[in-house]
């Protein structure tokens, strides 16, 4: 055979490996574009090929160049407090660990001490962002670090709370760092909603939204779009959606969505010419992007029987089908277009659909995935779920349980972080430890 058609048929047939260096995945969408994936699982479930034990933490890890970056908290003294309106005070260390991406073996950590006073205290929310050589963390108290991917030196650090008079939000700092060109975007608060730091010394490049009040910037990651022949960067904060110049931080456009108690939680997302954001309290909103210029249109406005309210999650759009687990905790498929609420399924949440759509579970979280024409949905109850999503409806190919539910939520046992795809794998957190499934066929 041909030396180079040899090459090309082997090229052709191997599997398509894609790293999880951020929230979301590589393009912070929830797309997992790797081949030679599984259709179902094995008899007994997918093999587990590595356990470590860690801390607490809501924070999802991150997978690159063969490494794996997640976050927890070790706590000290005091108690897990998970109450809605209140914070609970506790002393410990937030850690950055390092693993092997193939035998989960500890190859450095980071940690610093880090005194909490925050509810559902158990540890960070944001997962690792990974590029170029470094990776940036920010804790659930505005601890943002800057280190050496390789060796885990710090490079630079800020204190949100110390540097820009930032008030810790009752649920914490959540907005995920957001790398682009030479700097990584955060959801600040205080002094600015949003600030550009230089990714490689820290310097400030540009600070932008300045806040009506300390402490109100909410909890939306800084999110990448370009329309309108401009790259932007859009926020939702808890009064208004937002979006700013990538490379300046001018502001463009906004748009009135107020929230309840400050609850601006997803990454809005980008679908063709259209805007979706929404969450708890029926606030939701779908706009047209215009073409010509950085500009929107209101297409429609969520009401309590049409749209779709996210609380833990942030939704996957396909085929102008929004899909997202909504606040009563089911997950529904809405029309983009129209917000017309085409079916609704709880077995993605609790195993099973109740008789009546009232029977709700407060807050139920489910983390969607896309793979191929296939979806991996990690449940709160800890159970990895692959299934079909169609205009049509739900459709349940197979589950298996990968992780206790060691936290807590609305008395309920939960497990409520968002796991990582890549190596033909899944990585999965809960406040005890963090695991390695392979996912290949």
């Amino acid at each position: 055979m041909n030396r180079s058609f040899a090459l090309l048929l082997l090229t052709a047939n191997a599997t398509f490996a894609d790293d999880w260096p951020q929230w979301l995945g590589p393009n912070r969408d929830g797309h997992w574009k790797e081949t030679g994936i599984a259709a179902k699982f094995p008899k007994g479930g997918p093999k587990k090929e590595w356990s470590v034990p860690i801390s607490g933490g809501y924070s999802g890890p991150a997978v690159a160049n063969g490494k794996v970056y997640v976050t927890d908290y070790q706590a000290s003294e005091g108690e897990r407090g998970n109450t809605f309106n209140g914070q609970s005070k506790r002393k410990g260390k937030e850690r950055l660990l390092c693993l092997d991406a193939k035998s989960g073996k500890e190859l450095w950590k980071h940690e610093y001490d880090c005194p909490y006073q925050v509810s559902y205290n158990s540890g960070p929310r944001c997962t690792p962002t990974v590029a170029d050589g470094k990776v940036y963390t920010l804790g659930a108290m505005g601890d943002l670090h800057a280190l050496d991917a390789e060796k885990g030196t710090l490079i630079w650090s800020k204190d949100f709370k110390k540097d820009y008079n930032a008030k810790t939000p009752i649920w914490g700092f959540t907005g995920h760092p957001l790398v682009y060109k030479d700097t990584v975007a955060c959801l600040v608060g205080g002094d600015s909603l949003l600030v550009a730091f230089d990714k490689n010394t820290g310097k400030e490049v540009w600070k932008s939204l300045t806040t009506p009040g300390a402490g109100r910037a909410g909890y939306c990651p800084p999110t990448l779009i370009e329309a309108g022949g401009t790259k932007q960067i859009v926020v939702w904060q808890p009064e208004k959606l937002v979006s700013v110049n990538a490379d300046d931080g001018k502001r463009l456009w906004d748009v009135e969505l107020k929230t309840y108690s400050d609850m601006s939680i997803m990454g809005p997302q980008k679908h063709g010419d259209y805007l979706f954001v929404g969450g708890i309290g029926f606030y939701c909103i779908v706009l047209k992007l215009d073409k010509t210029k950085p500009a929107v249109e209101e297409v429609w406005r969520g009401k309590k029987e049409t749209g779709v309210y996210p609380v833990n999650m942030t939704p996957i759009i396909e085929d102008g089908i929004i899909y997202g687990v909504d606040q009563p905790g089911v997950l529904r498929g809405v029309n983009l277009e129209t917000g017309k609420r085409l079916w609704w399924s709880q077995k993605a949440i609790t195993g099973k659909d109740d008789e009546q759509e009232e029977k709700k579970i407060n807050s139920g979280t489910a983390f969607l995935v896309k793979n191929g024409d296939r979806y991996f949905i990690f449940s709160e109850t800890g159970h990895l779920i692959i299934a079909k999503l169609s205009p049509k409806g739900y459709e349940e190919i197979d589950r298996a349980k990968l992780l206790d539910t060691t936290n807590e939520a609305f008395g309920r046992p939960v497990a409520w972080s968002h796991p990582a795809f890549a190596n033909q794998c899944i990585f999965a957190r809960n406040d005890k430890e963090i695991v390695c499934y392979s996912l290949a066929e």
